[in-house]
C-alpha cells in the first residue's frame, strides 16, 4: 500500500470546504502581559483597539469574510460577540476594513 493512502486526511478549510466551515474558538486565552508604564493615555487607547481590531479581523478571515466591503459594522459587531469580544466601535469597525484591505 503506498505511503500516501496511510496519511490520515486533513480536515478541511474555508476554502477547500462545500459549505461555511464554523468558526474554531480558541481552546484557552492568550496569557495577557502588562503594557509598558509612562505611556500617554492615548497610547494605551490606539494600542487596545489595534488587537481589537487584528482579532476581528481574523475571526472574519476564519468565517469566510474575505473583502473589506463585506464586513459591514453589524457583521464586525456579531462576529465580536461569537468570540466574546465586546462590540466595537465605529472606528475599530473602520480598522478592522483597513486590516482586511491592506492584508493583501
Amino acid at each position: 500500500m503506498p505511503a500516501a493512502a496511510l496519511k490520515p486526511k486533513p480536515l478541511p478549510t474555508q476554502s477547500t470546504a462545500k459549505r461555511p466551515v464554523l468558526l474554531d474558538l480558541p481552546y484557552e486565552p492568550v496569557v495577557k502581559r502588562p503594557l509598558p508604564a509612562g505611556r500617554p493615555r492615548e497610547w494605551y487607547i490606539t494600542h487596545n483597539r489595534r488587537l481589537k481590531a487584528m482579532r476581528l479581523a481574523i475571526a472574519l478571515l476564519d468565517s469566510g469574510v474575505h473583502l473589506p466591503g463585506q464586513a459591514r459594522n453589524e457583521r464586525i459587531r456579531s462576529t465580536a460577540l461569537q468570540i466574546g469580544v465586546h462590540p466595537p466601535s465605529d472606528t475599530t469597525c473602520h480598522m478592522v476594513r483597513a486590516l482586511m484591505r491592506y492584508s493583501r
